[in-house]
């Protein structure tokens, strides 16, 4: 195969790979009652609780309107509470309430047992250099980097 074959054979199939990844996540996120934003949401909270909306906003990959209407639906089922910051009347910080804390912890269960059974039999060499190429073509894809240049 030649490079240029090669090229376009690695991003149809990182493109399909992350198509089917959503859209399990997408499922089970559903079965539990929420959409993937909202999962998507409660398991960064999960891992870091009390983030301010603009850093959430941040590693969402979402803008703020975005994030406020997600924060306005948790925050009326009571899955989210937000509190000013001292020193900041601006900013608040988000944190979950019980039950959506035992609701994202699921989330992340899940999301192990997935990483579990869709990595079966790849060595962690492999992952590594994987890993290391996905890293690198973020990075070109952040630099505004094409064929064209």
């Amino acid at each position: 195969m030649d490079v240029t074959d090669l090229r376009a054979a690695f991003t149809a199939e990182l493109a399909a790979v992350n198509r089917k990844l959503r859209a399990l996540v997408d499922e089970r996120a559903r079965g539990m009652g929420l959409t993937l934003a909202r999962a998507r949401l409660l398991m960064e909270l999960a891992r870091e609780d009390g983030l301010i909306q603009s850093d959430l906003a941040g590693l969402l990959e979402i803008e703020q309107p975005t994030l406020v209407r997600l924060l306005d639906g948790l925050e009326r089922n009571g899955m989210i509470e937000r509190r000013a910051v001292e020193g900041d009347r601006r900013a608040r910080q988000v944190f979950l309430t019980p039950m959506a804390r035992g609701q994202a912890e699921d989330i992340l269960a899940f999301l192990a047992e997935l990483r579990a059974d869709i990595l079966h039999g790849i060595a962690p060499q492999e992952l590594e250099m994987a890993l290391d190429v996905l890293r690198r073509t973020s990075r070109n894809i952040a630099a505004g980097r094409s064929s064209a240049s």
